[in-house]
């Protein structure tokens, strides 16, 4: 039971560390202009801060549902990261790492398997 917690706390950390990069990528995307500010990657990056956010929510206030918010989470954040890998900028790659960060430990708190 007290790993159950551990892994609760620190899958609501990274979700809302993966919110604040995300929005931070967002911000800086914008600013630097070019492929990387198109709708797409701008939109995955709100998608994601936002699954993120969710997530953390949903787990911090104890919801049965939380397992279910993680697994949807995982998946969009999996998407920000292949959106930001494809572009060649640190900031992008860091956005990108961050992502996979946070979509391993949302599968492992909705009880799923990280695919290879």
């Amino acid at each position: 039971m007290a790993h159950d917690a551990e892994l609760m706390q620190a899958c609501i950390r990274e979700c809302l560390s993966c919110h604040s990069t995300c929005l931070e990528t967002m911000s800086r995307s914008l600013q630097e202009g070019g492929q990387h500010a198109e709708p797409k990657p701008i939109t995955t990056l709100l998608d994601c801060a936002a699954i993120c956010q969710t997530s953390a929510d949903f787990m911090l206030r104890g919801s049965e549902l939380h397992a279910a918010v993680c697994a949807t989470c995982a998946e969009i954040c999996e998407a920000c990261a292949r959106e930001c890998a494809r572009f060649n900028h640190t900031f992008l790659q860091q956005c990108a790492e961050e992502c996979r960060r946070c979509a391993e430990i949302c599968r492992e708190m909705a009880g799923m398997r990280a695919s290879a």
